[in-house]
């Protein structure tokens, strides 16, 4: 991935993008807010200033030539429930509320977003450009076979293959960063996520994760292929100057965005 100015902001733009896509990962730069959520800050679910984040968010459309009404973020809880979007809507402002971790459209115009300080987003498109998902990888998601659930929607909605998506996992909290305990162990053994290849024990009962590894292995184990998978390879919490980190920042930090959107001009 490349880091891009546009406007204000910068952003991590995928390798494999192709014309009719925009896609990205925020970085942090660019906005208003103050410390500690300096500065582009896109996260509603913050103790943020309201003025410094509604700043921000019609910060970020603009440099995309985009209305903010256009901009669409939901409620993420750690589910395992998705929202598709397959018919036009004069206002997504109902959508906000929605407590999903992935969202699938295949409307032109709409940019759907994915918020995060250490989860990873991970964006999915097809190269027909027919549908495009953004999802919310935390552990729970991981462990609940979110990825194979969102693939399995955009190929069954959308007439297309697996093969035929393509995938970019954004930034997130490196594995060496990543300590968790017993009941995520538990999760993973459980449900999918591959527990064994992802984890790495570091002390009785506790084990560093690997969850770049594991949305990989997931997408593949969904019929991805390989090549068509693109890792950011960024680390949330120890790169401060480019993203936020909750684990870092003890909960006090902003929240940065994966963005996907079918651009409306090009399938007019």
């Amino acid at each position: 991935m490349k880091l891009v100015r546009k406007g204000k902001i910068s952003y991590l733009q995928p390798a494999k993008i192709s014309p009719g896509l925009i896609a990205g990962f925020s970085t942090r730069n660019g906005g208003v807010s103050r410390l500690p959520y300096h500065s582009l800050n896109l996260g509603t679910n913050t103790d943020d200033l309201k003025a410094h984040v509604e700043g921000n968010r019609s910060t970020f459309a603009r440099a995309f030539d985009l209305p903010l009404r256009q901009l669409l973020t939901v409620k993420q809880v750690h589910g395992k429930d998705l929202l598709l979007i397959d018919e036009p809507n004069l206002d997504l402002s109902h959508f906000n509320r929605v407590e999903v971790d992935a969202v699938i459209t295949n409307q032109p115009g709409i940019m759907i977003g994915i918020l995060t300080a250490d989860c990873y987003p991970l964006l999915l498109w097809n190269k027909q450009l027919t549908a495009v998902a953004a999802v919310h990888i935390g552990w729970r998601g991981a462990a609940d076979g979110l990825i194979n659930k969102t693939v399995k929607a955009m190929t069954s909605h959308f007439s297309c293959t697996s093969q035929d998506i393509i995938a970019a996992v954004g930034p997130g909290i490196g594995a060496d960063k990543y300590e968790v305990d017993r009941p995520v162990r538990d999760a993973f053994r459980q449900g999918s996520g591959f527990w064994n290849e992802i984890s790495r024990e570091t002390r009785l009962g506790h084990w560093n994760l690997n969850l770049a590894l594991s949305c990989r292995l997931q997408l593949e184990q969904a019929g991805l292929t390989p090549d068509a998978i693109e890792d950011s390879g960024h680390c949330t919490f120890t790169q401060p100057e480019m993203f936020f980190s909750y684990r870092r920042d003890e909960g006090k930090t902003g929240r940065q965005m994966g963005f996907i959107m079918l651009d409306k001009q090009r399938s007019a």
